[in-house]
């Protein structure tokens, strides 16, 4: 017969086993992420997974440490909590990083930016920018090649390309001066 004690008991080791710790540790590492906000649903449902998968990831690697290094082997029962009482104070030690990083100060702590080396700010956007201007130039040279009968268009056609392959070079350029410097 299950009695209130047993089901509380059951309740309290699963959130231990599978939530508490990773939860201060994510607290711990991530002090300045909030639930609040535009951004607060996909923060929450970052911060459950993140515990769930940590949480887990802690009770199996501390119960393979308890395998094999423990003495007497480990017993997986109640009569046992040496696991629990690992992942207990795994929790006390990321609550306590929490605090003083301020996890759960009312405002976050400022979020720290990553240094960024030379020639990557806008790696990306510069890779489309370029990507597109290659088109461009593809696109100019099949009209000119088509054109060839009508000077005006070609005057035209040719201006337009010498600007694209212009603009192409220039951001080219750029950013070897920016890995040069």
């Amino acid at each position: 017969m299950t009695t209130t004690l047993g089901v509380g008991e059951a309740l309290l080791g699963g959130a231990l086993l599978f939530f508490v710790p990773g939860y201060a540790l994510t607290k711990a590492l991530f002090p300045e992420w909030r639930v609040r906000g535009p951004g607060g649903t996909r923060r929450l449902l970052e911060i459950v997974t993140l515990s769930f998968v940590t949480s887990i990831g802690m009770t199996i690697v501390v119960g393979y440490g308890l395998l094999d290094l423990a003495p007497g082997g480990f017993g997986a029962g109640w009569s046992d909590p040496t696991l629990e009482s690992i992942l207990a104070g795994v929790s006390v030690v990321g609550i306590a990083v929490a605090l003083v990083r301020g996890g759960f100060s009312r405002t976050p702590p400022p979020a720290k930016t990553p240094e960024v080396g030379p020639g990557e700010e806008g790696a990306w956007e510069l890779y489309r920018q370029l990507e597109r201007l290659g088109r461009d130039e593809r696109r100019l040279e099949h009209a000119l090649r088509k054109a060839a009968g009508n000077p005006e268009e070609v005057a035209r056609l040719t201006r337009e390309l010498d600007a694209v392959r212009s603009e192409r070079t220039s951001l080219s350029r750029g950013r070897e001066e920016e890995y040069a410097s």
